[in-house]
């Protein structure tokens, strides 16, 4: 149902901008997209889908509150390890330089071979 209800809008709003019939069949098409806005039946369902939204949006903010915060500890925690991480890795080309040059080489072939 939701489908064919956006399939009819969707179509009437290209006809809109896409007619070259004038002013005539603009004004036929407002009206009666204002009288379907305005029926009973759809202001019912309007008012609906409004409750629901207004029961749901703290629940919803509440549940997405919750995901920002783990996602923001995973990546503090995964920031940690790499930098403790890239410290040992620093420290170790540091007092041995051909171990350097040796992983840069390797890792350049890699990228090489894998595109």
């Amino acid at each position: 149902m939701k489908g064919k209800i956006l399939l009819v809008v969707g179509l009437g709003i290209g006809y809109v901008l896409g007619t070259r019939a004038g002013r005539e069949k603009y004004e036929k098409i407002k009206t009666t997209a204002a009288k379907l806005w305005n029926d009973p039946r759809i202001a019912e369902q309007r008012h609906q889908a409004e409750d629901f939204v207004k029961d749901k949006a703290p629940d919803v903010a509440e549940f997405l509150a919750d995901g920002a915060k783990k996602v923001v500890k995973q990546v503090a925690s995964s920031k940690n390890k790499s930098s403790s991480a890239a410290s040992t890795t620093t420290s170790s080309a540091k007092t041995t330089p051909a171990a350097k040059k040796s992983s840069s080489k390797s890792s350049s072939t890699k990228s090489t071979n894998s595109k």
